[in-house]
């Protein structure tokens, strides 16, 4: 019980929420996360987008959708209680520290094939419709919650990373995972203009490795919250600027060929 307090009891102390709202700090932190979250969940409203695909009208899709917003925030309140009381452990900021900085080393030298497959829709769906009498819809519904178990590890992570109070990461949270359900379109289209925001997205994530190691009792260097914000802009500017010394250089090297 008294673990169950200690995870969950900080939701519930309305004064920590009060300072939360009222700090002007905590709110750029959050928008940052949310940012974050964006950047980091466009492959989740890929395959999303593919699963309500499968239903047959719009409405059920809209249906769908909103279920699992529902569900993936009762999941993201109770991966970041148990978070919080796990991030506290030295061993386990060493190990999610290490999980950062390999998704980093993932994406920039393991992953080559950065475009995202569009999942077809596996035969045995079928089977669970005829046997186990679950409808399309049901189906569409817990693959939903399933990806979004999935996709939000990374996200609940590196925002734990960033700062240890439970709301700010859980305001964070889910105002990015709205973000992604209300404009995923727009901001996969920004993507595709921009894709060097994705590179973007994972120096951030091992930053915030960097960040979280340093916390470890061994070494005992915090670094402020407002610095990962400073941080965020700075790499924005950089990476747009680097979009446009890209977008600079092609028609050259058109020219040449």
């Amino acid at each position: 019980m008294n673990a169950l307090v200690n995870m969950y009891g900080p939701f519930f102390d309305l004064h920590n929420w009060a300072t939360v709202i009222e700090s002007g700090e905590d709110w750029l932190i959050i928008l940052s996360l949310v940012v974050m979250e964006c950047m980091l969940s466009v492959d989740n409203a890929v395959v999303l987008a593919a699963q309500t695909q499968s239903l047959p009208n719009k409405v059920e899709q809209e249906k769908s959708l909103f279920y699992g917003l529902f569900g993936a925030y009762i999941f993201r309140f109770l991966v970041i209680g148990i978070g919080v009381y796990l991030i506290n452990f030295w061993w386990i900021k060493v190990f999610g520290a290490g999980y950062l900085f390999y998704l980093f080393l993932k994406h920039f030298f393991f992953n080559r094939n950065k475009n995202v497959q569009v999942p077809t829709e596996p035969k045995k769906e079928n089977a669970l419709e005829k046997h186990l009498h679950i409808s399309r819809f049901w189906q569409v519904v817990i693959s939903i919650e399933l990806m979004d178990i999935v996709f939000s590890i990374d996200s609940v992570l590196a925002s734990l990373a960033v700062s240890s109070n439970p709301v700010i990461v859980l305001i964070g949270g889910m105002i990015g995972i709205l973000a992604m359900r209300g404009i995923a379109e727009l901001i996969m289209g920004l993507m595709k203009k921009i894709p060097e925001l994705n590179g973007m997205a994972y120096f951030l994530i091992l930053f915030i490795s960097i960040k979280l190691f340093l916390s470890i009792p061994a070494i005992d260097i915090e670094i402020p919250n407002m610095v990962f914000v400073g941080v965020l802009i700075a790499a924005i500017v950089i990476t747009l600027i680097i979009h446009q010394i890209n977008n600079n250089r092609a028609p050259k090297s058109k020219k040449k060929n």
